[in-house]
């Protein structure tokens, strides 16, 4: 049986307070306005710190009608058609592409793109999150990180509960780790290439849901908007009734700040 799961982010805009929920139904997609088609998930990321507003187009379709500047995400999954599509990012001002890759999207899977590089070296770094492989046992969250930092060291990544080290691992650049379990409550969350990456923060989890650590920066920038940081999203929560089919509702393609 596939696990059942809502995808829930809440975010502040405008000085209204809205949920996005993407939860288990038959959907249309972004591509376009037919419905009841094939359709997989999927949530992308600006993290090129010298790229202020890109769009992303599959296949020659636009995935939002609004640019992402950095450090935004489009604040949930976002249906498309599945098989094998191009994947361009392009800058928004000027529609001039810079990276580009092909990658096959399964239907009823869920995906995460992340737009990293800097200083006219670029990539897309395209996921498949396996939201539906975990389970919903309770008293547990879920964690991974990317490490989004332009830079040719392998920086040490540690993220901890207050019990246990759940993740202990050198990370190169794009590197993306599968999700962990780990305790709710504090998780202390560090990356630390004994130079001039180094940074610290911790977070609050809750039981179930599922969360991913963006490290994004530029090391040693002197503009505090670009310098090394510590970021995260919540891509949802796992619902306990994991006999539940899953599947994707169409959320307002939009621009989000990540925390």
């Amino acid at each position: 049986m596939k696990k059942g799961f809502s995808i829930q982010k809440t975010i502040l805009a405008a000085g209204t307070l809205f949920t996005i929920l993407i939860f288990t139904s038959c959907l249309k997609t972004n591509d376009n306005n037919n419905s009841n088609t094939p359709v997989a998930g999927l949530m992308a990321f600006n993290l090129s710190p010298d790229k202020s507003a890109i769009g992303i187009a599959l296949s020659g379709n636009n995935l939002t009608n609004t640019a992402l500047a950095y450090t935004n995400y489009t604040g949930g999954y976002l249906s498309i058609y599945p098989g094998t599509r191009s994947v361009v990012a392009y800058n928004a001002g000027s529609g001039t592409s810079f990276t580009a890759s092909d990658f096959t999207f399964n239907e009823g899977k869920y995906y995460s793109l992340f737009v990293v590089g800097a200083d006219t070296v670029y990539r897309n770094v395209v996921v498949n999150d396996g939201l539906d492989s975990l389970p919903s046992a309770s008293g547990k969250a879920y964690i991974r990180y990317i490490n989004a930092i332009p830079d040719s060291s392998q920086p040490l990544v540690t993220v901890s509960d207050n019990a246990n080290s759940v993740i202990s691992q050198n990370a190169p650049f794009a590197s993306v780790s599968g999700f962990v379990a780990i305790n709710p409550g504090n998780a202390n969350i560090a990356i630390n290439n004994n130079n001039n990456i180094q940074a610290t923060r911790s977070i609050t989890l809750e039981e179930r849901k599922i969360y991913t650590i963006l490290f994004a920066g530029i090391p040693g920038a002197a503009d505090t908007a670009r310098s090394v940081k510590i970021r995260y999203i919540e891509n949802g929560k796992l619902k306990e009734d994991s006999a539940a089919q899953q599947g994707v509702s169409v959320t307002a393609p939009r621009s989000v700040k990540i925390n």
